[in-house]
């Protein structure tokens, strides 16, 4: 498999911690889930304000969200990290106010069969306004916008991995009036339920449409509904060589969000793109030793 190398969760400092408060907490897919979509896989938006107003956030970095855990089983904490899901702001107190986007979600022991609850993304689901909790970061900037204004952007986000985009495209096209470069979003979900931010609850992506530089594709199952892998190779497929054209440029970054096994899908669609493994690797490497191809994956 053709990667790049991640940071463990287990080797972030979870200290300093801060107090946050929860303001609101919204769902943001359909509550109309489609039959074999279970229904705690929701997804909801947290509004947060932190109790430290020198937390210095700016949109691409990552909040530190340290939930209760089991200290019988010597694990008195347990660590998440989530993107920032808007543009930086403050409360009427002048306190930095965050929003993150978290799935609930559960996996199944392959050996045991037994269903487990996801720690942390249903601490954070279950937690009502007024709620306070243990945060800590800002993390890292994994999304820096280019510095050159003509440069093309490739933007690839499933499920919540969406969140950092819409930071992302919010702070260029608000403080990067002189952008001219071309940003490319595709958006991956196994429904048009699941496309965050593109569906009939919440559609920010709209207001960039009349941007000649912005283009937006949904990117879907061919069974909604189903848990099939996203269908990355016929969004890739409607507009070839145009999308191998901008990743043999030089002025081309990739950025990738969402869960770690969305690399692997990557690389099998772009091996398509490219015309074999070979090329494809070539590519990637290009892509990733000028800093060019940057992932943020769970």
């Amino acid at each position: 498999m053709i990667g790049t190398g991640a940071i463990r969760l287990d080797e972030y400092d979870v200290e300093p911690r801060f107090a946050a408060t929860v303001v609101s907490t919204e769902r943001i897919m359909s509550p109309s889930l489609p039959l074999r979509v279970p229904a705690d896989e929701e997804v909801r938006e947290l509004v947060l304000d932190v109790d430290r107003p020198d937390f210095p956030y700016e949109a691409g970095q990552s909040l530190g969200v340290i939930a209760p855990g089991s200290p019988a089983l010597g694990r008195p904490h347990h660590f998440r990290l989530y993107s920032v899901a808007d543009l930086p702001e403050r409360n009427e107190a002048g306190k930095p106010r965050i929003k993150i986007c978290v799935r609930r979600c559960a996996h199944i022991d392959t050996v045991t069969g037994e269903r487990h609850l996801g720690v942390a993304s249903n601490y954070l689901c279950d937690l009502k306004p007024a709620d306070t909790l243990s945060v800590n970061g800002p993390f890292g900037l994994p999304f820096a916008v280019p510095q050159e204004q003509d440069a093309h952007l490739i933007l690839i986000g499933t499920g919540t991995g969406i969140a950092p985009f819409r930071a992302f495209v919010k702070h260029i096209y608000r403080d990067r009036p002189d952008w001219t470069g071309r940003i490319w979003l595709f958006n991956g979900a196994r429904s048009g339920l699941e496309l965050l931010y593109m569906n009939d609850q919440t559609t920010d992506f709209v207001q960039y449409y009349d941007w000649e530089t912005f283009e937006a594709f949904r990117t879907l199952s061919p069974r909604p509904g189903w848990a099939d892998r996203i269908a990355w190779d016929y969004s890739f497929a409607e507009r070839l060589e145009e999308l191998w054209s901008m990743l043999s440029s030089v002025k081309t970054y990739v950025f990738v969000a969402g869960q770690e096994h969305l690399r692997g899908q990557l690389d099998e669609r772009f091996m398509d793109v490219a015309g074999s493994r070979e090329a494809w690797a070539r590519r990637k490497a290009a892509l990733v030793a000028s800093g060019r191809w940057v992932e943020l994956l769970y």
